[in-house]
């Protein structure tokens, strides 16, 4: 049984697959044989109202219970139903691969009939008189309380404020060079000389007119000295 659930549908869906099927076909057969009925769950039971209960419904682990709120018809049938309670005025089934659904709906039409009669001449017993007949505790039977939830506080963190402090501005450095210049006194003369790769001082002084070049032959690792 599935006490929180507000829908019949809610509650059939909850069930295992055996117990579902069993009671979704007695539910639907009380809608189709009793035009008009009003279907809702209370204290964890199908109930359907017709100008006050007039059936109600209960899947245990075991058994499925069928409430009427009319004994008379059930006065009727209990030579032909197995399971009838009358101290309750209910029919309990223990098999549900067995249900009589051909008994069930003539006691549907004939609980309707009669509870239209109740009516032209009096009333229809209150839903209090009828959880006394069918020994339903009230109390036991109230659906619990919705489960509130309370949110948690959220943890309060302390705030860490940093000041952030401006540098201030360097001075700028300023980076001193060499300075460049030319010497006056340094002279053409006394410039350092380059020497030259290409001919080598012999100590002799050559004229312009005469000019003796030196030939160096490789193989035989010796100079000479001719005048041109």
């Amino acid at each position: 049984m599935s006490p929180t659930a507000t829908t019949v549908g809610g509650y059939l869906r909850d069930l295992p697959a055996d117990r579902r099927v069993a009671m979704a076909r007695v539910c639907s057969m009380i809608r189709r044989s009793a035009r008009g009925v009003r279907e809702s769950m209370r204290y964890g039971l199908a109930f359907y109202e017709l100008q006050g209960p007039l059936f109600a419904l209960e899947s245990t682990e075991k058994r499925m219970i069928l409430f009427i709120a009319e004994p008379s018809v059930l006065e009727n049938y209990k030579s032909l139903l197995t399971g009838v309670l009358e101290d309750r005025s209910a029919i309990e089934f223990v098999d549900l691969n067995r249900i009589p659904l051909d008994s069930l709906e003539k006691i549907v039409r004939d609980s309707v009939a009669a509870r239209r009669e109740r009516l032209k001449t009096g009333k229809a017993p209150t839903q209090k008189e009828l959880l006394v007949l069918w020994k339903i505790n009230e109390e036991d039977a109230k659906a619990p309380p919705p489960v509130v939830r309370i949110p948690m506080k959220e943890e309060v963190t302390e705030e860490v404020v940093v000041e952030v402090v401006p540098e201030e501005p360097k001075e700028p450095v300023e980076i001193l060079r060499a300075p460049t210049f030319k010497d006056p006194a340094m002279t053409a003369s006394s410039r350092p000389k380059v020497k030259s790769h290409g001919r080598r001082k012999t100590g002799k002084t050559y004229s312009r007119q005469s000019v003796q070049r030196r030939f160096c032959s490789p193989e035989k690792n010796d100079c000479r000295e001719n005048d041109r």
